[in-house]
């Protein structure tokens, strides 16, 4: 294992172990949306709030594999703070690397790149994507798709 490999593992790992904006908070201006998955038990709930086209705050919260929930953390981590027009860049650009898709290799994913090692395993593509996915969802409304 190469030494770029340990290192996208301690970071999921301590993603894992020590996960960012873990909870959901009863605020109106949140949106929020669930997504579980059957056929692997990974279970996501994505709460953002968004002001004046900017993502102010993100929050997660589930139970699942490792990759799920790492990748749930460091979306998070990513989001708070970027416009919608960013998020969704961040977003797409993110599951088109996951997936094996083309995708901009000049746009910085930040610490998202460390999961770019999963489209080599097609069985955890969903793990590493189900986060992202619920995320666009709560934008969804807000970013005029």
């Amino acid at each position: 294992m190469s030494e770029l490999d340990n290192l996208y593992r301690e970071v999921i790992m301590d993603h894992y172990k020590s996960p960012r904006n873990k909870g959901l908070v009863e605020d109106a201006e949140y949106k929020l949306f669930r997504i579980k998955n059957p056929s692997c038990g990974d279970d996501i709930t994505i709460q953002t709030k968004v002001e004046n086209g900017i993502v102010t705050d993100c929050r997660q919260i589930g139970h699942g594999c490792s990759i799920s929930m790492a990748s749930a953390s460091v979306l998070t981590e990513i989001m708070i703070g970027k416009t919608l027009e960013e998020a969704k860049n961040i977003a797409d650009n993110y599951l088109n690397m996951v997936s094996n898709k083309e995708f901009d290799t000049e746009l910085d994913l930040e610490e998202a790149a460390v999961f770019s090692g999963v489209r080599q395993f097609p069985a955890r593509i969903k793990c590493a994507s189900i986060a992202w996915v619920a995320f666009k969802d709560t934008i969804k409304g807000d970013s005029n798709e």
